[in-house]
């Protein structure tokens, strides 16, 4: 995470073209893939849609781009991994679905 130097963000753009800014939590590695962890920067926390964003980093042509996940297990799988790494950086358990 980037707690030494601050949040840190980007802007990405989806298939129709409407940017988003996103506040990047964390880079994981999970069943040898590279995920990174986001939130909306520029949503209301009681927005309905607000939540964590998990995306597939890729290599092409030399480039890093994001992808989504789109496996629900696998998404589900990939959230639980990062929730158990933030408790451990507190020394907590994580809660119980």
């Amino acid at each position: 995470m980037d707690d030494d130097f601050g949040a840190s963000y980007i802007t990405i753009e989806d298939d129709e073209g409407n940017e988003f800014e996103l506040e990047h939590l964390s880079t994981l590695e999970f069943e040898g893939e590279e995920y990174m962890v986001f939130l909306p920067a520029d949503m209301s926390e009681d927005d309905p849609d607000y939540g964590f964003i998990i995306l597939r980093v890729e290599e092409v042509d030399g480039e890093e781009q994001f992808a989504s996940v789109d496996d629900d297990d696998l998404l589900q799988r990939i959230y639980d991994y990062y929730m158990e790494q933030v408790f451990a950086e507190d020394g907590e358990e994580p809660p119980e679905d």
